[in-house]
């Protein structure tokens, strides 16, 4: 998952990047309203936490030009305001949850799946999508009903591409993905392990896009040909 962090409280916004990238989330943090917006139009992220009190504006501005855009990026609002006004404001202009500050970040991770669950086609504790089941819970996969074996590596990377369907994911995102707590930088890790993915859950499933990265499709394009392993 990708998180654009919106946050001029420099202290809170390193604890809550240390926190997220913790948990392996990737998280981007801008200050400013104007930085946010360039963000959300050239940076692919899964979900947006937003203050509302930015040094060039209020935060509502911001997520009431996002939705008049038609997108369904889930947001949620961090902040100090507390007042049942300020709640009802925040989720009717279109926020998909509220937290007020000070708060642990253990609730803040826990709003954070949460909202993944929700938005992200997950349905319990697993995703579905093209004949793939994935428990992330669990560490368990399946195809077409039949359970597949897959290392750590194998098994992060697919559920960070499952998680964003029709979605490029760049080589960066998942060698990190690939790469955590190994402490192995040979370039040639990834290729190693879609192949193995693609041997393991069928040819088709996982795009490469040339010099980006890969993508899972929601919907099979005949155009496209199936990559080797």
């Amino acid at each position: 998952m990708n998180i654009l962090l919106i946050e001029d409280d420099v202290d809170l916004a390193h604890g809550i990047k240390a926190a997220l990238n913790d948990n392996g989330i990737e998280v981007t943090w801008v200050r400013r309203m104007e930085y946010a917006e360039q963000s959300v139009t050239t940076d692919s992220c899964d979900l947006i936490l937003l203050d509302l009190g930015l040094p060039d504006g209020d935060g509502l501005t911001f997520l009431a030009k996002l939705r008049r855009t038609k997108s369904t990026k889930p947001v949620l609002i961090l902040t100090a305001r507390d007042s049942l006004k300020d709640r009802l404001a925040g989720l009717d202009g279109g926020a998909d949850d509220y937290l007020v500050k000070p708060f642990e970040l253990a609730e803040l991770l826990s709003r954070i799946r949460a909202l993944a669950r929700r938005s992200f086609g997950l349905v319990g504790q697993t995703i579905e999508l093209r004949g793939i089941c994935i428990n992330e819970a669990a560490m368990k996969v399946s195809v077409n009903d039949q359970p597949v074996s897959l290392s750590k590596s194998e098994f992060l990377i697919l559920a960070r591409l499952i998680k964003s369907p029709d979605r490029v994911i760049t080589r960066r995102i998942l060698e990190d993905t690939s790469l955590i707590g190994s402490g192995n930088s040979e370039s040639n890790v990834l290729d190693v392990h879609i192949s193995n993915l693609r041997r393991k859950i069928g040819d088709g499933i996982i795009r490469t896009v040339r010099g980006v990265g890969f993508v899972v499709d929601r919907v099979i394009n005949d155009a496209i040909q199936p990559e080797k392993p």
